[in-house]
């Protein structure tokens, strides 16, 4: 890029920060309208509550805002590109983007969409998708070059499904072929991909494996949305609950996903939010197998009887030494323990100073209340922001720095 074209790019920092979520949106429709196909490979239901629109817009302004230095977002473009590789997206489907968002850049700015602004984006835009391509070619490298690999979609047969609460139910995916099972990092998720009748498409959606590596099978457990069954973000979750039997078969992409237990000597924390805790699960067992690190459980959910996982979380403190618990109930019964259970919302400062040292790792996981709240309040007890990890289930708009 020239530095002209850079300058041109910079100069619609303003318009984005005040009407990128306008500009998204059009995009998204106008792409739709034209490539009706691509609606089998996007999460309609993150479109139907304009989550996608948002990060697209957000991913677009930070794009722009760091024109003249792109790499500074390397860990940003590697988290959708491990989206990407989870969905098969491919470099075809960057030309089809590529078309539609210049397209409406134009429609949307009108006069102000001048030629040279125009070529500047074009030049921007395929700058970026040269180099997502060229990650995510590296991704599905990896992922063939493991023992049991693939990229794209192979079947699975559920050969359990297990009810872990009154809203949460786990699925045990063998693959249909008896291949080998790919290994993955815990804290990782898979993609899964069901024919939805009621919207006549292909829908993928990206679940928390919930189990640590065993070379046999994946674990993912899904809660189930209520209320929300004629739309598109809760009618996956409600046909896996009542459609989905053992023995069926379902797509499943390979594992993915930049949020893992990373390879530190130090005592771990876990933090999780409702069905937040299934990648800490993944962790923490593996924690556990390890046999090395301390670990503390911080769970938080509505009440006991929406508590997934309960007795395997007890067993585990208690068989192991290392691994401490702690419980929060929005509301408590007079049968809990009141040791280590609490009422309320999960408050790290009831907790005292024991979770807190300089050589600890916080991994943080719920809904994006829950997560700012943790981080702000890790944060507050003086805990290093480099110490703390998050993941946000959807698409990525939190910004906590």
């Amino acid at each position: 890029m020239t530095s002209q074209q850079k300058n041109l790019i910079k100069a619609t920092v303003p318009i984005l920060k005040e009407h990128g979520v306008l500009l998204t949106t059009y995009f998204y429709k106008r792409m739709f309208e034209h490539n009706p196909e691509l609606k089998h490979v996007f999460n309609m239901g993150n479109q139907h509550n304009g989550k996608q629109q948002t990060a697209l817009a957000m991913a677009v302004l930070a794009y722009a805002e760091h024109i003249e230095n792109p790499e500074v977002l390397l860990p940003v473009l590697d988290h959708i590109g491990q989206k990407h590789t989870s969905l098969s997206v491919r470099p075809e489907h960057y030309h089809i983007v590529g078309k539609h968002l210049l397209a409406s850049i134009a429609e949307v700015l009108g006069e102000a969409a001048t030629p040279e602004l125009l070529k500047a984006w074009e030049v921007a835009y395929f700058q970026l998708a040269e180099l997502m391509s060229g990650h995510e070619s590296s991704l599905y490298t990896q992922q063939v070059q493991k023992e049991g690999g693939w990229s794209g979609w192979r079947p699975f047969l559920v050969k359990n499904k297990v009810v872990e609460s009154t809203e949460i139910t786990s699925f045990y995916l063998y693959p249909a072929d008896q291949g080998q099972v790919a290994d993955f990092i815990p804290g990782q998720y898979l993609s899964v991909r069901l024919f939805l009748p009621e919207l006549n498409l292909l829908q993928p959606r990206q679940y928390s494996i919930s189990s640590a590596p065993n070379g046999q099978y994946y674990r993912i457990s899904v809660k189930r949305e209520p209320g929300i069954q004629e739309t598109p973000e809760g009618m996956i979750s409600n046909h896996l609950h009542q459609n989905i039997q053992i023995g069926d078969l379902i797509d499943v992409s390979a594992p993915a996903g930049n949020f893992f237990l990373k390879d530190h000597p130090g005592p771990v924390v876990f933090i999780s939010g409702g069905v937040g805790q299934t990648p800490l699960l993944s962790m923490l067992e593996n924690l556990i197998k390890s046999g090395q690190r301390q670990g503390t459980w911080i769970h938080g959910c509505r009440d006991k009887s929406v508590h997934a996982f309960k007795e395997n979380v007890e067993k585990w403190a208690a068989e192991y030494p290392l691994i401490q618990k702690h419980i929060f109930y929005n509301t408590i019964g007079s049968e809990i323990d009141v040791e280590n259970h609490y009422e309320g919302w999960v408050d790290l400062t009831k907790l005292g100073k024991d979770i807190h040292t300089d050589q600890t790792a916080y991994y943080v996981c719920g809904p994006a209340p829950f997560i700012e709240k943790q981080y702000k309040d890790l944060v507050n007890i003086g805990v290093n922001k480099n110490s703390i990890f998050f993941e946000e289930f959807g698409p990525q708009t939190l910004q906590l720095s």
